[in-house]
C-alpha cells in the first residue's frame, strides 16, 4: 500500500519502456530496475517508511542528467532526486511510477579558492570532505550536521542543514554563495553569485530547504572560514533540566554567542558515554557542551565568564578540555548520540522541532509527561542555543502498534512546538514525515503561496511529488484549514 495520500496520474511509459529509453542515455549498469538492486534505495534515514523505487538512474555527467530530465518531462514522469540518503524526514523516499535520480557520482571538488575563501562543489561532495580539503589552507566549512561524515552538500542545501556550530555561524543558507540547478525540463539556472550579493530577487535563499521540489542541484559554491586561532569546549553537569535550560538563557543574555551550545538529557548521556567513553557524568540529569572560539585572549576571557554563569545557574560539575584531543572527544559523544541511542532500542523515531529558548524547560517537561502517557522512553539531544530539539522516541517496530504510537507521540511534540511559538522543523525538513503538521503550522493562504512558488519552478508538479507541501484537500481532511462554503478556494492545487 502506498505511503502517500495523494495519488499520481497514470504515466505514459511502462517500466520496460522507461528502461529502454534510459539505455539511450546511460550505460546499462547505471539503470536499476530489478527488485534486488532497488532495495538499497527503498528509504532514506527515516527507515520506518519504505517503498521500492520504480526505476533508479545513476548518471555521472551533467549532459546525462539533462537528457534524463527532458525525457521525464516529455512523458510527464515524476522525478525524485537522491543524494547520500541520510535525510531523516523521508524527503528521498521513492514512490511508484517515479524515477529515482541518484546524484551520488557527482562527488568532485571542482575548485578550492583559498584567496577568495570559497569552494565550488558538485552536489555529492560529503560535508566533512570540504573541511578536510580546506584544512591545508587554514580554512574550513562551518555547518556540521551530525551526519557530516556521510551527508552531501546537495542534500544540505535541499534541507538547509545546520549542525552544532549553527548558533554562531548559521545554517547552510548563510554559508552558500551560489547554487546551480536544472529545472524539470532540463534548463540550467544559476542562483546567487560568487560575490557577497547578487542582482535580482534572492532566489538563492528559496532553494535552501526546498527539499527537491524546485530543481535538481548540480553545483554549490560555499564560503570557507579561517580556522579559529583557539577553540575550547566546556562541559557542565546539572541535577535538573530546568537549571540547564536557565544556563543556556543566561549565556545568551550575557551577550556571549558560543560556537556551539548543546544539551543532552540523562538517557542520551548514558547512551553516548557507553558508546564512545567521552567522559560524560552518567548521573547528571543534563549536560551542556559550550564551545567558544576566536583569538586566544577572547576565548580565555569568555571561558571565565561562562564558568561563572554556569556556577550561578547550579552546575554541579564543570570540565574544560585541556587539549584538542579532549575537545574532540567531548564533541564525539554529542555527534555520536544518534547511533548511541540506537543501541538502547530496536528502533527510534527522531523528531526535529524548534522552539524559543524561553520555552525550553516547559517543553522538555511536557515531553517527559507525554513519554509517561505513551509509555515510550525518550532521549533528548538538541541544539540548545537555537532551540532545535531532537527528541528520540524509543520503540520496537516488531510490537504491533508501537510505530503508530511513536508517530502519534511525535506529532504531539510538533504540535507542542507550534503552540509555544516554534516550528515543526529546524534542519531535517518536512518530507512526508511532518506533512500533516504543515497544515497546523501554516494557513491556507500561506500554503497557496508555497504552491504558487512550486508552480513557478515546476509547472507540472513533477519534482518530488507528495512531499513537503500538503495539498489543500489533505489539510481540509485533517480539519486544519477552513473550507469556504464546503469548497476549496483553489482546487487546482490538489494535484501537487
Amino acid at each position: 500500500m502506498s505511503l502517500y495520500a495523494e495519488q499520481l496520474p497514470p504515466i505514459s511509459l511502462s517500466r520496460v519502456e522507461m528502461v529502454r529509453a534510459l539505455r539511450r542515455i546511460l550505460p546499462a549498469d547505471a539503470i536499476l530496475h530489478q527488485p534486488e538492486s532497488l532495495r538499497p534505495y527503498e528509504c532514506d534515514g527515516l527507515s520506518a517508511y519504505r517503498e521500492l523505487p520504480w526505476v533508479v538512474a545513476i548518471p555521472d555527467t551533467l549532459a546525462q542528467v539533462q537528457a534524463i530530465l527532458k525525457l521525464c518531462h516529455s512523458h510527464k514522469i515524476p522525478v525524485i532526486a537522491r543524494g547520500a540518503g541520510t535525510g531523516l524526514s523521508g524527503g528521498a523516499l521513492p514512490r511508484d511510477q517515479c524515477l529515482l535520480l541518484s546524484m551520488a557520482k557527482f562527488n568532485r571538488i571542482l575548485n578550492l579558492d583559498p584567496v577568495n575563501r570559497l569552494a565550488r562543489l558538485q552536489p555529492g561532495v560529503r560535508n566533512l570532505a570540504i573541511s578536510e580539503a580546506a584544512a591545508a589552507h587554514g580554512l574550513y566549512y562551518a555547518p556540521d550536521p551530525s551526519s557530516q561524515i556521510a551527508c552531501s552538500i546537495g542534500g544540505n542545501v535541499a534541507e538547509n542543514s545546520g549542525g552544532v556550530h549553527c548558533l554562531k555561524y548559521g545554517l547552510t543558507v548563510h554559508n552558500v554563495l551560489e547554487v546551480q540547478l536544472l529545472t524539470m525540463d532540463g534548463e540550467s539556472v544559476s542562483l546567487g553569485s560568487q560575490a557577497l550579493d547578487g542582482p535580482g530577487l534572492d532566489l538563492l535563499a528559496v532553494i535552501h530547504g526546498s527539499e527537491g521540489l524546485l530543481g535538481i542541484i548540480t553545483q554549490v559554491t560555499v564560503k570557507l572560514l579561517p580556522i579559529p586561532e583557539c577553540a575550547q569546549v566546556m562541559m557542565a553537569a546539572f541535577d535538573s533540566i530546568p537549571e540547564a535550560g536557565a544556563a543556556v538563557a543566561a549565556i545568551i543574555a550575557a551577550g556571549i554567542i558560543p560556537a556551539g551550545l548543546e544539551m543532552m538529557d540523562n538517557l542520551a548521556i548514558r547512551a553516548a558515554e557507553d558508546f564512545v567513553h567521552a567522559g560524560y557524568p552518567t548521573d547528571a540529569a543534563a549536560i551542556l557542551l559550550c564551545e567558544l572560539d576566536g583569538s586566544n585572549a577572547e576565548v580565555s576571557e569568555q571561558l571565565l565568564r561562562v564558568h561563572h554563569l554556569l556556577q550561578e545557574c547550579g552546575a554541579t560539575r564543570l570540565r574544560t578540555a585541556n587539549n584538542e584531543a579532549e575537545r574532540l572527544q567531548l564533541w564525539k559523544g554529542r555527534k555520536s548520540a544518534f547511533p548511541a541511542v540506537g543501541r538502547l532500542s530496536p528502533d527510534y523515531y527522531c523528531m526535529d522541532g524548534t522552539i524559543p529558548r524561553r520555552a525550553l524547560a516547559g517543553v522538555l517537561q511536557s515531553i517527559a509527561d507525554l513519554s509517561q502517557r505513551y509509555q515510550l522512553p525518550v532521549a533528548n539531544v538538541f541544539h540548545a542555543g537555537d532551540g532545535n530539539l531532537h527528541p528520540l522516541i524509543l520503540y520496537d517496530a516488531n510490537k504491533p502498534g508501537e510505530l503508530v504510537k511513536a508517530e502519534q507521540f511525535g506529532a504531539e511534540i510538533l504540535q507542542l512546538c507550534i503552540a509555544v511559538g516554534g516550528t515543526i522543523t529546524g534542519e531535517h525538513g518536512v518530507g512526508i514525515e511532518k506533512i500533516n503538521q504543515m497544515c497546523a503550522q501554516f494557513s491556507s493562504a500561506e500554503l497557496q503561496q508555497f504552491h504558487s512558488l512550486k508552480r513557478a519552478f515546476d509547472p507540472d508538479g513533477l519534482l518530488n511529488p507528495g512531499k513537503a507541501i500538503p495539498s489543500l484537500r489533505r489539510c481540509a481532511e485533517h480539519g486544519a484549514l477552513h473550507v469556504h462554503h464546503g469548497k476549496l478556494a483553489h482546487p487546482g492545487l490538489e494535484r501537487f
